[in-house]
This record gives C-alpha cells, structure tokens and sequence, in this order.
C-alpha cells in the first residue's frame, strides 16, 4: 500500500513539474481553422494568379499586393482565432494564459519565423520569388520544433513536418503554392485534428 502511494505521488510531482514547463493549452481547433483558413488564401492567390494579365508578377503590381494582402488576413484571422480559443481553453484546464512556459513558448516560437519573415522579404526584394514558399515553410517548421519545448510534444512533429515538405518545396520550386496548401493547409487541419482528438475533448 505504501508503494503504490510512493508510486501515486511520484506521478503527481512529475505532472506539476510538466505544468510548471509546458503550455498545454493550445487548441487543436484553432489548427483546424487555420488551416482552413490557408486554404482559402491560396484558393485566392490562385485566382489572383490566373487572372493576372501580365507575363510576369512584379512587387509593384496590383497583383502581388493583394497576394500579400490576402496572406496577412490569414495570418491575423489564424493569430485571432488561436489567441480566443487558446484563452477559453486555459481557463477550462485552470491555467493563465500569460505565464513563464507560454512567455518562453511564445519568444522561442517567433525568433525563426521573424527571421523567416525577414529572409522572406530579402528573397522578394532580390527578385527570388521561387524561394519564398520553400522559406516560410522551412523557418515555420523550425519555429514550432524550437517552442516544442515549452508546449505539447505534437507541436514537435508539425515542424519536423513543415520543414521536409520546405525542402521539397525547394526542389519542385515551380510548384510553391501547392506546397503552401499542403503545408499550411492541409497539415494544420490534420495537426488540429489529432490535437483536437487527444487533448480538446477530455
């Protein structure tokens, strides 16, 4: 009897140790959404695409500016809906959405996809445009495995999976918002998923 009681307060202390560490309050609907989200954008960007009357897109053109446009809708409406969902989900599980673990979640998650971001804009300016689906694929990937650390193991296995299909991306240059819809589409919903399914509906 006092073994398993040694046994029962072992797990308890390792539980508060992995709350002390990691925010587990990420929703995975907030993934399912986001990728629905992404997926609306590149239906978008396709038809912005198909309907340009020039040979090629420059950065000046009324064409690119409603890609970027559109990208930065989904990027805000996918920033909104997990910041809402994730803060519903917080105070269900009893834990503040603001703490050290989603501080150290949130700084280690932004420094690679800023620097992305950044390098992004680099690649534009510079007239590598084949280069930028492969880019934010690949520092979206490193951003999620560099705050898995802080945050659900899962986490982990999106970037590991965000930054292989970056690499192909890279070797199929020519295909880069199919690369987008596989990556930041379809992958988020089956992410959000699986998330969803394991720790949203306990």
């Amino acid at each position: 009897m006092e073994t398993q009681d040694y046994l029962q307060d072992l797990k308890e202390i390792k539980e508060m140790m992995s709350k002390s560490t990691q925010f587990i309050s990420l929703s995975g609907l907030s993934g399912i959404l986001a990728g629905i989200y992404a997926l609306i954008g590149a239906g978008i960007a396709y038809f912005l695409i198909e309907n340009h009357t020039e040979y090629y897109i420059t950065l000046e053109s009324r064409t690119f500016k409603l890609i970027i446009l559109t990208a930065v809708c989904v990027l805000i409406a996918s920033l909104i809906t997990s910041y809402l969902l994730t803060v519903n989900k917080a105070k269900k599980v009893g834990e503040k959405v603001w703490n050290p673990s989603s501080k150290r979640l949130l700084v280690n998650f932004f420094i690679p996809l800023i620097t992305g971001g950044i390098f992004a804009v680099l690649l534009l300016k510079n007239g590598h445009y084949g280069l930028v689906a492969p880019i934010t694929l690949i520092f979206y990937g490193l951003a999620c495995v560099n705050a898995s650390k802080y945050t659900l193991r899962d986490v982990r296995y999106l970037g590991i999976t965000e930054i292989i299909i970056g690499l192909l991306a890279v070797e199929f240059s020519g295909y880069g918002l199919y690369f987008w819809v596989l990556g930041f589409g379809i992958c988020h919903i089956i992410y959000g998923s699986v998330m969803h399914y394991k720790y949203d509906r306990k």
